[in-house]
């Protein structure tokens, strides 16, 4: 059924989001100046609602639903992280966070870009209703992504498929990948505490040196990769932290260490924890030590859906955005947990400058320009309307009508 989606129509959702954009940037940087850890994200909901001026649900587990378009129905999810990291701002812009948090993964922009795709859907129509999905705790565990997947609120809607954008600087600016198939790994965090016996340093063979026996395993822990995973099989085991001791001819009492695995296969992520744990019992006690091993499982494998990937895609070209080669990393995102209930996508919106000493995701300089916000904004509506004629089943113009429209 076309309805009345005529290619200017639909264009005119395009014209409408660029008015919007002003108030967006203005939005973002709001947003940047004033960033919440996971877990803390209150605010950072309040100041969002505020904005849209729309009917919507707060969900106990944190952040807030904010439904666009017909109250009935089935709907098409755009998730926007509200979440920042404890990471001491660098940059010297005049709206950057002065706190001990900051935005350095694109979550300003995120949000700042969905509210605008939400605001023109309302005044525009939207040919599937969207819900906004205002998820807390992205960087952190537990996943906020998990828990608005299991709230009753999210099952109420009829949710067919859920789509998100994330800001990518491995990607040159203004091109996009919309990748089917797993383009995220399961990342699964784990810490070990060696035990040893303390004692004076100048007679080490009356104690168990866990410092000497953590330090033998932070190396073995890296074996399990290079010769225990396929090499095909992207895998990646990082060690974080270390702690223990409070002086230098003091053998401690303890050794704590934190990290994370990356794996993109189910069958070589348990593997590997059991590997882990046997491996940390195993060099502990060479050293007359013993090792207390704890896994937390986080995001699984983010598996885009292939064909709202390939439909999505050619919206987004068409929208003015170049594609990209495709893009799959061993990051992790907790947008997977939407992978399992129903079609989802990933798309990555590129702000790289080509400069080999440019800031990455997570760095205290990282600082996408304002121009990110329309460039995300567009692929999240461009994305939608795919899923719309992926699992909704509505007919719209085609792209290539669609495209003459848009640019004319």
């Amino acid at each position: 059924m076309r309805l009345d989606w005529t290619p200017d129509r639909l264009a005119g959702l395009f014209s409408g989001l660029a008015e919007q954009l002003p108030d967006a940037i203005a939005l973002r940087r709001a947003l940047h100046s004033a960033p919440r850890v996971g877990g803390d994200e209150s605010e950072t909901t309040r100041m969002l609602l505020d904005t849209l001026g729309m009917e919507h649900e707060l969900l106990s587990e944190g952040g807030a639903l904010v439904r666009v378009g017909s109250a009935v129905g089935p709907a098409i999810g755009l998730r926007a992280e509200l979440d920042a990291l404890p990471i001491v701002e660098r940059t010297d812009v005049s709206w950057r966070s002065r706190g001990e948090a900051m935005h350095a993964c694109g979550h300003d922009v995120h949000m700042a870009a969905a509210v605008a795709v939400a605001r023109t859907l309302q005044t525009a129509g939207a040919p599937v209703p969207l819900l906004l999905l205002l998820q807390p705790r992205e960087e952190v565990l537990p996943s906020g992504a998990l828990d608005l997947r299991e709230s009753p609120a999210f099952k109420a809607h009829d949710v067919r498929a859920v789509v998100g954008v994330h800001l990518q600087p491995r990607l040159a600016q203004g091109h996009f990948a919309a990748t089917g198939g797993a383009v995220n790994a399961a990342a699964d965090q784990f810490t070990i505490v060696v035990h040893g016996q303390p004692g004076h340093a100048a007679y080490p063979h009356l104690t168990a040196d866990p410092v000497v026996a953590a330090a033998d395993l932070i190396g073995t822990l890296q074996h399990l990769v290079s010769r225990r995973v396929d090499p095909t099989n992207p895998t990646v085991l990082t060690i974080g932290t270390i702690e223990g001791g409070k002086s230098h001819n003091v053998v401690p009492a303890a050794v704590r260490m934190s990290g994370i695995l990356r794996t993109f296969h189910e069958e070589e992520r348990t593997q590997l924890h059991r590997a882990i744990k046997d491996t940390a019992h195993a060099i502990a006690g060479v050293y007359g030590c013993t090792a207390e091993v704890q896994l937390s499982l986080g995001a699984p494998v983010l598996d885009n859906d292939p064909t709202l990937a390939t439909t999505a895609a050619a919206r987004i070209e068409h929208a003015g955005l170049v594609p990209a080669a495709p893009h799959r990393s061993c990051g992790a995102d907790d947008f997977s947990y939407y992978c399992s209930v129903c079609p989802s996508l990933m798309v990555f919106v590129g702000v790289g400058t080509g400069g080999v000493d440019q800031p990455g995701l997570h760095h205290p300089r990282f600082l996408p320009p304002d121009d990110s916000v329309g460039e995300v904004a567009t692929a999240m509506l461009a994305a939608y309307l795919g899923a719309c004629e992926t699992v909704a089943g509505v007919d719209l113009p085609g792209t290539e009508v669609f495209s003459r429209h848009v640019r004319r």
